[in-house]
């Protein structure tokens, strides 16, 4: 929906409570975006007297709930009151809840709504008293809002994460044996091996699509950046000016994907499956590869210890840098928050104590966020931790990292790319207009 219907969709309450954030502590905005410079803060932190954080992150990601129980370990004072949703949830409810009940950090879907609504603090104040403005500028840029909401990637900084998350395929070692898989060069290696393991009677491509969060976007980008640019993908994903998702280049990508699709490379009950059950078919043997994050990496290795590899999707070509969607999970604190200055030091603790970093990868498999010379765990050589985390540096240094197409605004997942997805892999839609009318919600949506 375009921006005056999202507005005209708030209730008077999340009118008032985003009012009332013209006069919250440093950091905050006020009704609407400000264009003005982020309020400096002084020695933001936690206190002495007891604190209860109160806290919305995404069930069935232990990493941000394993953070918040470290935290309290070393700073006893501060206990957390955490609440649990599925991503869908979060997604579609971040609005109310960050304007009727806001908590002190909440786990986001993108910013760029809810950064022009005035419901989320403006960070650039603790960007520059922790030192965040000194990293490298890509692990942020995904969470930088402009006026008004749009483009991404620059303006203030509206959200933090606790790690650099990184997409590619992870495939079974026992199965790849049985056909003879080496990690590929290009996308028709890949698609060979995908040929190979059908003929052998092994399901290919474990995968999810069922609900509202469009797992078929994971493959799909991935295709996107091969045959496109990843560039070009964020371009859209960001708002910029003149971008499209229906161009030639993801046209081509969505119709290799429908070619996995028409091949039988997924479960014929792909729409009706769901993230969790993709992963235990994954790791009970059923199916050669899957396309998923570097989250799931730490309990790869814990359920299948030697038996996973990991490769970022080829390029067409060979010797073409490879791309990923890449970026911190979101975390923000509400224009309404209680406890501000103490959200926001747990964030920057989150990314700077040696503990901190130990149980980012240790649980969550991923690259910790922060300087280039942070301390960084080590890893079991040979796992898929190894890998996944060798794949993110890789992406860091080639500048191909991506956010997700499922970010570009608030309601783009749900109400576009779900059904969308579900009716490709239903055969009941085509690529040219499927990205047809992706485009024309997003238009609608952010008021183009």
């Amino acid at each position: 929906m375009s921006r005056a219907r999202r507005v005209r969709a708030l209730t008077a309450t999340a009118l008032a409570a985003a009012v009332l954030a013209g006069c919250a502590p440093p950091g905050a905005v006020g009704p609407a975006f400000s264009d003005t410079a982020a309020t400096a803060v002084s020695d933001p932190g936690c206190g002495s007297s007891p604190v209860v954080l109160r806290a919305r992150f995404e069930t069935g990601f232990p990493l941000a709930k394993a953070l918040t129980e470290e935290f309290t370990r070393q700073h006893p004072h501060v206990t957390w009151d955490v609440r649990e949703e599925q991503f869908a949830v979060l997604t579609q409810n971040a609005p109310r809840v960050l304007a009727d009940n806001p908590p002190d950090l909440a786990r986001l879907p993108q910013v760029s709504d809810l950064a022009a609504d005035g419901l989320l603090r403006d960070l650039d104040g603790y960007a520059a008293w922790f030192g965040w403005d000194d990293w490298p500028a890509a692990q942020l840029r995904p969470l930088r809002v402009n006026p008004g909401g749009r483009p991404r990637g620059e303006g203030p900084l509206f959200a933090m994460g606790f790690s650099t998350s990184v997409t590619g395929v992870f495939y079974n070692k026992d199965l790849a044996a049985r056909i003879g898989f080496h990690e590929p060069s290009t996308l028709a290696e890949w698609d060979d091996a995908l040929a190979r393991a059908k003929d052998a009677g092994i399901t290919p491509l474990a995968g999810f699509n069922a609900g509202a969060v469009a797992g078929l976007a994971f493959p799909l980008q991935s295709l996107m950046a091969a045959h496109g640019s990843p560039a070009a993908v964020d371009a859209w994903t960001f708002q910029q000016p003149g971008a499209r998702i229906d161009t030639p280049a993801n046209t081509e990508a969505v119709r290799h994907l429908q070619r996995w699709l028409r091949a039988g490379y997924f479960d014929a009950d792909l729409n009706a499956t769901d993230y969790a059950r993709m992963v235990d078919r994954f790791t009970s043997g059923r199916a050669l590869f899957m396309v998923d994050g570097d989250w799931e990496s730490a309990a790869l290795d814990r359920r299948m210890p030697g038996r996973v590899g990991f490769f970022l999707v080829p390029p067409v070509r060979a010797g073409d840098p490879r791309a990923a969607m890449a970026g911190p999970p979101t975390f923000g604190i509400p224009a309404g928050a209680a406890h501000p200055d103490c959200a926001a030091f747990f964030l920057n603790w989150a990314v700077t104590d040696r503990a901190a970093r130990e149980i980012t990868v240790r649980v969550g498999g991923a690259l910790p966020l922060g300087p280039v010379d942070s301390h960084l765990p080590a890893v079991e050589p040979g796992s898929v931790t190894a890998a996944t985390l060798a794949a993110a540096d890789r992406v860091v240094a080639d500048g191909t990292g991506m956010d997700f197409v499922a970010n570009a605004t608030g309601a783009i997942l749900a109400e576009s790319w779900t059904p969308g997805l579900q009716r490709l892999a239903a055969h009941e839609v085509g690529p040219e207009d499927l990205l047809r009318r992706v485009q024309a919600d997003y238009a609608d949506q952010i008021g183009r």
